[in-house]
């Protein structure tokens, strides 16, 4: 019998926190609800004491979720711990994740504690711990550039003083797979508790061997896969989930595992991280990349039309992808578009709907063909839209050549429609001088990319950008066939995240 293995997901905390990943409470809770349905063990919802925006994400998610454990990062601090089990005790079933460091180099330069020291205090936090929440993970962080015996005496200790799972993070992706099987192994045999925990292991991607340490770890008795969607995270990511969940899979003779996630959802789950980060998954990403199924070279083709085993070692369906394109245009109705909404797994209620099928009008307008992807970032787009006190109606280009351009946008807000002019180097940086003027908000750009949704000549560009005002940052998203309309749309929601945090700071003073 295959054995059974948690899927553990940190998108959430580890993936989140990395550079230019990060999201907010709305976002967060789609997340939670994706992953829920893509049937992860358990959900690590963030890191309550970092800020109070993570502090109330975490809650929330917990009292939303009912079929995953929902957890919190702590340090082996007191206050930490508190922050952590006030967010997660509303959970169904509630997880505190502590962690200390145990390599050399980390117990030296960044903790400047004696090995002796980081024992005691891992024991007494986890203690602590174990006297709020029934479930206490404890990591060792940079494990993999420990001492194995230091290990075992501090994971023993920490087993004895109420810890369910232990986990053996190879932090800074060092190890490989042979060597990290060795690893666990000679812990576990210099034990003698190991048996009275559930073991884990979090591998991070630096050396590219995330996914191979993971699956190596199963040999020594691991049970928990600490991972990633897209193998998001610090520096080169995380184990990716999707890759964990299709080699479980596809060589399942050889690793003799199974997990309780529903594959057909991975493409879903990966789409959604994408668009809620604005950052694309590489095109020959494992699994869930736009080339990871796509045949273009004539021998490939030939093999394909004879037999799809001969280039494709598991189904497109079987992670969530179509063979078929999904068409759609302008002379489609809303009946074909709700059945088309249902058969993509997306529910929404007939007001919500309505919304969006006058988006979806409009594109189709624009577009011959209103592919899959475009429908997802319609429907992501309207979700994730912040209240508008600004909207726009219409703007206007004079692209300069040895001169600056100028641009005229036109913004309706409560006081009714006002028109601004702008210059600037390029159109778009003219419109957002035009936007700063007209509503008086200033934003410092920090970051702009446009992406396109789908392919073609008539694909919808999705404009991200991140915006910095006050001494915090806020990310815009725009999403139309014209670029440079996208580019306004972005900056525009930035303007409407900045007004909505300011008349938030207001009523709270």
């Amino acid at each position: 019998m295959a054995k059974r293995i948690s899927i553990f997901d940190t998108t959430l905390r580890d993936g989140e926190q990395a550079p230019g990943f990060s999201m907010d409470l709305g976002e967060k809770l789609q997340v939670a609800r994706q992953l829920e349905r893509l049937g992860v063990d358990v959900m690590e919802a963030g890191f309550a004491r970092a800020s109070q925006g993570d502090f109330e994400a975490v809650k929330a998610i917990a009292g939303t979720v009912k079929n995953a454990k929902v957890a919190s990062l702590a340090r082996t601090a007191t206050k930490d711990i508190d922050a952590a089990w006030d967010a997660v005790k509303g959970a169904e079933s509630p997880r505190i994740h502590t962690f200390i460091a145990t390599s050399e180099i980390h117990m030296k330069y960044k903790l400047k504690m004696k090995p002796a020291d980081v024992i005691e205090k891992a024991e007494a936090m986890v203690r602590y711990a174990a006297a709020r929440c029934p479930d206490i993970e404890f990591s060792a962080e940079d494990a993999t550039r420990s001492n194995p015996i230091f290990l075992a005496k501090i994971f023993d200790r920490v087993i004895n003083a109420g810890a369910t799972v232990i986990n053996v993070p190879d932090t800074v992706g060092y190890a490989m797979p042979d060597e990290f099987f060795e690893f666990i192994e000679t812990i576990r045999k210099n034990m003698k508790f190991d048996h009275r925990a559930q073991w884990s292991v979090h591998c991070h991607n630096d050396l590219g061997l995330a996914v191979a340490n993971t699956l190596a770890a199963a040999k020594a008795g691991v049970t928990q896969f600490e991972c990633t969607v897209n193998g998001i995270g610090e520096r080169a990511g995380n184990a990716a989930l999707e890759e964990i969940i299709m080699a479980a899979s596809v060589k399942k003779s050889i690793l003799d595992i199974s997990t309780n996630i529903d594959s057909r959802q991975i493409a879903r789950t990966s789409r959604l991280i994408s668009d809620i980060t604005g950052v694309s998954v590489q095109p020959n990403k494992a699994v869930v990349g736009k080339n990871a199924f796509a045949h273009e070279s004539g021998i490939h083709q030939h093999g394909m039309l004879s037999n799809s085993l001969t280039y494709e070692i598991m189904t497109p369906e079987s992670v969530g992808f179509k063979k078929t394109k999904l068409v759609l245009g302008k002379h489609s109705g809303k009946h074909a578009f709700r059945d088309r909404l249902s058969d993509m797994g997306i529910e929404m209620d007939d007001a919500e709907m309505e919304k969006v099928f006058v988006s979806f009008k409009a594109l189709a307008d624009k577009k011959k063909t209103v592919e899959k992807e475009d429908i997802e970032a319609l429907v992501n787009r309207h979700r994730f839209r912040h209240d508008e006190r600004f909207s726009l109606k219409g703007f206007t280009v004079q692209r300069g050549f040895e001169r600056f351009s100028k641009a005229e946008v036109t913004i309706e807000n409560a006081s009714g429609i006002n028109k601004e002019l702008g210059e600037g180097d390029g159109p778009v940086d003219a419109a957002f001088n035009a936007i700063e003027k007209m509503t008086g908000i200033r934003a410092t750009l920090k970051s702009f990319s446009v992406t396109a949704v789908t392919e073609g000549k008539d694909a919808q560009g999705r404009a991200d950008i991140v915006v910095e005002a006050g001494g915090k940052r806020y990310r815009g998203r725009g999403l139309s066939t014209d670029i440079v309309e996208a580019s306004i749309l972005s900056y525009v929601d930035a303007i409407n995240k900045i007004d909505s945090q300011d008349k938030k700071m207001m009523k709270e003073a």
